[in-house]
Formats: structure tokens, C-alpha cells, sequence
């Protein structure tokens, strides 16, 4: 079975790879990127795995967790009314992603509300199959 990784290597432009847009994205991040990366980083949430900058088609994308396809977006206000945004999250809807972008003021002033919400969604996106009862014959030691 081939890894969503390895699927998301060959799906990025080279536009992005070439100058290292995601590594600068990354060494440079605005105090409310850091701030939810405090909230994201080292499983806290479900034990869910998230990457930060990385890239995906065209976009690099501020946060995501490719097991559970839902990215993070932390916009500033150049943001508001952007089409170009849109088009974007139509993009990632398409790819089978959910889409959740918080204002860098929101996740400054009230970082337990935004963890509260992305982890509500991550608990949508989790499927726990209930095993059902042993076939006759299973699980009998003889």
C-alpha cells in the first residue's frame, strides 16, 4: 500500500520544490503560526500527525494531517474576501480535504477554543469499525 506521504511527494509543483517555498515558510512562521503549532505538533490531538508548510499541487499548506485529510489555515487579514482562498479550499475540497481557517487574532487570544474545534472535526474524520463477533471456529484455543 502506498503512503498519502509518499502520494503528496508527486503531487507537488516543482514551482514550490525548486526555491524551498515550504523550508523559508517554516524557518519564518508569524506568532499565530506558532502559536497553533503549539497546539498541533507531537500528536496532541487524537494522536493525530500534523505537518506544517508543506506542499501539496500549488499550495503549501499551513498545517495538515494527511491521515484524517484536514488542513489548518491560520490567515491574517490580507485574507478576508479572497478569492484566490477560495479557490483553494474548493481545490483541497475536491482532494477530499475539510478546510479550517481561523484568524491569527482568534488563535492568539483564545488557542483552547481553536484546539477545542479542530479536534471536534478530527473526531468526524476518525472511522473506529466496531470488530464484530468471532466467526464460528475463531478465537477458540484448542
Amino acid at each position: 500500500m502506498v503512503s498519502a506521504e509518499y502520494l503528496m511527494r508527486g503531487q507537488t509543483s516543482e514551482s514550490i520544490l525548486d526555491p524551498k517555498l515550504q523550508r523559508r515558510l517554516r524557518n519564518n512562521p508569524t506568532d499565530a503560526e506558532r502559536r497553533m503549532w503549539d497546539i498541533l505538533r507531537q500528536r496532541q490531538l487524537d494522536e493525530c500527525k500534523f505537518r506544517r508548510q508543506h506542499p501539496y499541487y500549488n499550495y503549501i499548506l499551513d498545517f495538515v494531517c494527511l491521515e484524517r485529510k484536514l488542513v489548518v489555515e491560520v490567515d491574517g487579514g490580507q485574507h478576508a474576501e479572497s478569492v484566490g482562498d477560495l479557490e483553494r479550499d474548493e481545490f483541497l475540497r475536491n482532494g477530499g480535504f475539510v478546510v479550517l481557517r481561523f484568524w491569527n487574532h482568534d488563535v492568539l487570544k483564545d488557542p483552547a477554543a481553536v484546539a477545542d474545534e479542530i479536534h471536534r472535526i478530527l473526531l468526524t474524520r476518525t472511522h473506529h469499525p466496531l470488530p464484530g463477533p468471532p466467526l464460528e471456529g475463531e478465537g477458540e484455543n484448542f
